[in-house]
């Protein structure tokens, strides 16, 4: 079996040159799989709020919804570093509600981390949680819980003045004690700035090969879906055609009697 990913290890591989992988998970067989296969880190996202739960966004997903998916992914898991996603308004109010609503990660749900979304205005949760023992993953560049803030699905990063407030924002976020910064859809070249700038492991999506590492939605990987596929996503199977023809043929083979034959049933 795999050593246990730590906080610790994942510096360590920063350190060594080597690169940090991660992949979302919401469920049992999922995190099950990804953790057999060696990933570092699984992300219970609220992007489960539009792959699983069929919203346009993340805003609906609920702390309630947060923790039933993280507990089922924990079970399946034990080597990667399981990191639960704080949702809108779960620590956005207040310092001791974020301290609160990350606790529920760990002592609820069986997560080692939490991670939540923005830089230097919510630096003072992002340090209460951590002296309270639990380790931070920061999330800058384009953060979807204030999609409507941003004026939508943007890359983040190009102007002069966001290049030094994303900058800032990784430094104050290391300060505060976070382990690990997500950083999304920014400019490859910024992306490296903020790399050397910080000692912390960056995992990027959507921010270029020089990050310390990179995180996609897994059903993104696997060509779940058959529209809309974001730029920085590799299909690296087609698994929509897959199941819509393993359907296809078991409503054939039902409907014409060939399923079930005699090797599926009992005497």
């Amino acid at each position: 079996m795999r050593e246990k990913i730590t906080v610790t290890k994942l510096v360590e591989i920063k350190q060594r040159g080597e690169k940090i992988t991660m992949l979302t998970a919401y469920d049992y067989l999922t995190a099950k799989l990804l953790d057999e296969m060696g990933v570092d880190l699984i992300l219970v996202g609220d992007s489960l709020g539009m792959v699983v739960l069929g919203y346009e966004n993340t805003l609906a997903v609920t702390m309630d919804d947060m923790i039933h998916h993280t507990k089922a992914v924990a079970r399946g898991v034990k080597s990667s570093m399981v990191v639960g996603d704080m949702p809108f308004m779960s620590y956005q109010i207040n310092a001791d509600k974020a301290l609160k609503n990350a606790g529920r990660f760990l002592q609820e749900a069986g997560a080692q981390a939490v991670k939540l979304e923005g830089g230097e205005e919510v630096a003072d949760k992002v340090d209460k949680i951590v002296k309270a023992g639990i380790p931070v993953m920061g999330h800058l560049g384009l953060t979807p819980q204030s999609v409507h803030q941003m004026g939508g699905f943007k890359v983040q990063g190009k102007e002069d003045k966001q290049k030094k407030k994303l900058l800032k924002d990784a430094k104050i976020l290391e300060e505060a004690g976070a382990f690990s910064i997500v950083l999304e859809c920014v400019p490859k070249e910024l992306a490296a700035d903020i790399t050397k700038a910080v000692s912390i492991p960056i995992i990027g999506i959507g921010a270029g090969c020089e990050c310390d590492g990179q995180v996609l939605v897994t059903q993104d990987i696997l060509g779940m879906y058959d529209k809309f596929v974001p730029k920085f996503v590799k299909q690296y199977a087609k698994l929509n055609s897959e199941m819509k023809k393993a359907v296809s043929d078991y409503i054939s083979e039902v409907k014409t009697g060939k399923f079930p034959s005699e090797e599926h049933e009992f005497h």
